[in-house]
């Protein structure tokens, strides 16, 4: 469980309220977001490269639908970090990913299987048109979560990264990501230890775990600019083995982070409500906050803990108060 803090103080009478929140984000420049597609994303900086057809925003789903189809170019639902992340780097990403069909070798002559991705790219370059995910030497810099449906040898998740120079660390997990159902995504890169860490849940339960993978000493690096939902093209493959995807399904809550210092806002607010503090902000679905309180900075004691189910406007209160002396609270958010 990784934590960063945001943190303010609110005052009434004698009490005093300090809401921290956790998100551990390193001191560079990109831009820690929650998007969950609520309004339209083009407002904040969303874009398409590429088969724009492919990405719909449903306003009244609040989500993104997405075609994936590697008969089509390269196309990229994207939206810029705010500055590069190299192998150094600590962040985030997560997303929700919801199929309603997939179907492996959907191109003539190709029939076996081909991924379906979400991840970071560096933009610059997979809008090339020697940008060719299918020939495994010409895609550069990627950190990506790719999933090839069943061709024969098995549903596979793969978390990769792909280095400038084009080597590839990665992971082959013989995992089925079933149609109609809800899984989220987490991938967590690590600059410390150069490891990627993936979660997943289904429907809001645990699932399968998930190898992690770590870059070696050889590995040289990776230069990313932009988070993209990833339609892939088929072209270049190897016509003995070539492969083809047509799915269909909606990516959603899509939250980034990065670094050891950045914030996301939160709204926070504190008061007191018939005697109890409360503190009030923008919760994240899946999303535990604990509120903790002290009178003297040396020894906090653990008040209450709530768990989010929805992005909403939500509350956590300290039940049972003392009221012999000023008491100091916080708020820790955490997510699996």
């Amino acid at each position: 469980m990784r934590k960063s803090r945001l943190s303010r103080i609110a005052w009434a009478g004698a009490s005093a309220l300090a809401l921290i929140a956790s998100l551990n984000l390193p001191a560079a420049e990109p831009t820690a977001f929650f998007e969950d597609f609520a309004t339209d994303p083009a407002a904040r900086g969303w874009k398409t490269a590429g088969d724009a057809t492919l990405f719909q925003w449903n306003a009244s789903s609040q989500n993104l639908e997405v075609t994936w189809d590697s008969a089509r170019s390269n196309s990229f639902f994207c939206r810029p970090l705010g500055a590069p992340l190299n192998r150094g780097c600590d962040f985030t990403f997560a997303f929700d990913l919801r199929l309603s069909d997939i179907t492996a070798g959907a191109t003539p002559g190709k029939p076996f299987t081909f991924e379906l991705a979400v991840g970071l790219v560096n933009l610059a370059q997979a809008t090339q048109a020697n940008f060719l995910r299918g020939t495994g030497w010409d895609s550069p810099n990627l950190v990506e979560f790719d999933y090839f449906p069943d061709s024969g040898f098995g549903a596979t998740i793969s978390p990769t990264i792909i280095s400038s120079n084009m080597q590839f660390a990665t992971g082959f997990n013989l995992v089925e990501l079933t149609p109609n159902d809800t899984f989220r995504v987490t991938m967590r890169y690590e600059g410390d230890t150069a490891e990627l860490t993936t979660g997943i849940t289904k429907n809001g339960q645990p699932f399968t775990p998930i190898q992690k993978v770590t870059l070696g000493p050889e590995f040289t690096d990776f230069v990313v600019d932009h988070v993209a939902v990833c339609s892939y093209s088929d072209a270049g493959q190897d016509p003995q083995w070539s492969g083809s995807i047509l799915a269909h399904g909606a990516v959603d809550n899509l939250l980034f982070m990065v670094g050891k210092t950045g914030t996301l806002e939160m709204g926070l607010r504190g008061r007191i409500v018939d005697g109890h503090w409360q503190a009030e902000f923008d919760a994240l679905p899946g999303w535990t906050y604990a509120l903790h309180r002290t009178a003297d900075f040396q020894s906090w004691h653990l008040a209450a803990t709530a768990t989010s189910e929805a992005r909403q406007r939500f509350v956590v209160a300290d039940p049972e108060p003392p009221t012999a002396r000023a008491q100091f609270y916080r708020v820790f958010a955490s997510f699996p």
